[in-house]
């Protein structure tokens, strides 16, 4: 068994020290990050997960704990994420709420785990959703996330979790802020703490008012619960909301439906990072992007030229071919191998370099049989003769094995074909005929191109460039 399995195998039995390894590779991005999060996925979504929001100073801490020391009175197993603040020197968290709940720290049924900010807007860590995906996994009953408390900015927290739980305070303002915050549309759960101060009435009295004011497409009426934590008075009416609201979301489809956008935004958001993630280190040299900063800065520079260039440099290019004289050439598509058989060739790409052999097909206009190994965002194309007298075969029996033609792909084949006749070079096709994958193709003679047979191929919408060959 691998360590990685091992890994998994632990956090699936709800071992403490593998589900904080576990976190710590995803807060840290390490490279096997990612896979562990897929081995563990299948596990997931047996748990609930209930987020805890609200400003800074309404009790929120308070409140997860006692919430939490009654769900282990009832036997049910506890994680908990706490989001604190970052340190403005190491970047940590400030590990203000484990200290605040020293009760629990020692009950081997709950994890606790504070995760920084570390600049991240929203009241959440960059990795709090996948935290609660490892927690989810490794069986705990019940997940509360605690959010740092930004005010208006805390909606975030709809991203991570089944239930929300958005907790007031009288005199503090915090119905104007929910309005504002949008939180009126994501909560389904409000509570007023600190119940006993004077105000209370008069914040349900405006919570309802609000309430009135907008109706929610599952149907669902959020509850207010009044709660003083740290007496811990209203706990139980809170769990019991919450188990009402989890009932509810079972039974109803809208009110489910919430776990598909969650997953929409998710999926976005990964897109978001990753691509982000790839385009700064293939568009960047290291150390590049402070100084392009201070160019435009110092008005030396604009953000949108650089943007295009960072486009075009990573093959993303949202200008129509006409704005720039012609179809441009957006990559090398593929390299047509000429070999005596696939076996033979195959022997140093596929078992030599380790290159997946994707298939292999006989085109039988050409004949050609034609083995394809995707290589990065290209491939290479073997190509067996069918016949001494086919074009493969009379290459063969004049140049012997090697490069037979390189593969072009163009966004548009006959704007390209034009171009090139206009400049005078000698054309094999001067227009375009159907290939595979219902793709466009042409060949250049190589009395132009230095002696290269040239191939365009032009994508046919809808079709992978692994359809298309030769």
């Amino acid at each position: 068994m691998s360590a990685a399995e091992s890994l998994v195998d632990r956090i699936l039995a709800r071992d403490p020290r593998a589900v904080a390894r576990a976190i710590t590779k995803i807060e840290d991005n390490a490279p096997d990050a990612s896979r562990l999060l897929k081995a563990l996925f299948p596990h997931a979504g047996r748990g609930v997960t209930v987020g805890i929001t609200g400003a800074p100073g309404a009790g929120k801490s308070s409140l997860v704990d006692r919430l939490a020391l009654l769900y282990r009175n009832d036997g049910k197993t506890i994680g908990i994420i706490a989001v604190d603040p970052s340190s403005p020197f190491s970047g940590g968290a400030l590990l203000g709420d484990r200290i605040r709940m020293q009760g629990l720290a020692n009950d081997p049924n709950v994890f606790i785990r504070s995760m920084a900010t570390r600049g991240n807007l929203g009241g959440l860590a960059r990795a709090t959703v996948d935290a609660v995906a490892v927690l989810d996994a490794s069986g705990y009953d019940r997940i509360l996330v605690e959010t740092v408390g930004v005010g208006q900015d805390e909606v975030e927290i709809v991203k991570a979790a089944d239930i929300l739980v958005v907790v007031l305070v009288p005199g503090m303002g915090d119905d104007i802020q929910a309005f504002k915050a949008g939180i009126m549309e994501i909560a389904d759960i409000f509570v007023i703490n600190k119940a006993d101060r004077e105000g209370a009435d008069r914040t349900e009295r405006e919570l309802l008012t609000l309430l009135e004011m907008s109706t929610r497409p599952d149907g669902w009426q959020p509850p207010i619960v009044r709660t003083v934590a740290t007496q811990n008075h209203g706990i139980s009416d809170l769990a019991a909301a919450i188990e009402r609201y989890s009932e509810y979301r079972g039974d109803h489809a809208a009110a489910n439906s919430r776990r598909a956008k969650i997953a929409e935004n998710r999926l976005t958001e990964l897109l978001r990072e990753k691509l982000l993630d790839r385009v700064v280190k293939e568009a960047f040299s290291e150390g590049s992007l402070p100084g392009l900063a201070a160019a435009i800065s110092a008005r030396q520079q604009d953000p949108y030229t650089i943007v295009e260039q960072v486009m075009r440099k990573v093959h993303i290019d949202e200008y129509d071919a006409s704005e720039k004289d012609g179809s441009p050439v957006s990559r090398i598509e593929h390299l047509g191998v000429a070999v005596t058989s696939l076996d033979e060739g195959l022997r140093f790409w596929r078992d030599g370099l380790g290159l997946e052999l994707a298939d292999v097909e006989v085109v039988e206009d050409q004949g050609v049989r034609v083995a394809m190994l995707p290589a990065g965002a290209s491939r290479i194309e073997l190509l067996e003769a069918t016949g001494a007298e086919t074009p493969v075969g009379k290459f063969l029996a004049k140049y012997g094995p090697g490069l037979h033609h390189v593969c072009v792909e163009v966004a548009g084949v006959n704007a390209t074909l034009d171009r090139l006749s206009e400049r005078g070079f000698r054309l094999i096709d001067k227009r375009a005929r159907r290939g595979a994958g219902g793709s466009l193709v042409a060949f250049i003679h190589p009395e132009s191109t230095g002696g290269v047979l040239v191939e365009l191929v032009e994508r046919a919408s809808g079709h992978h460039a692994a359809q298309e060959h030769c």
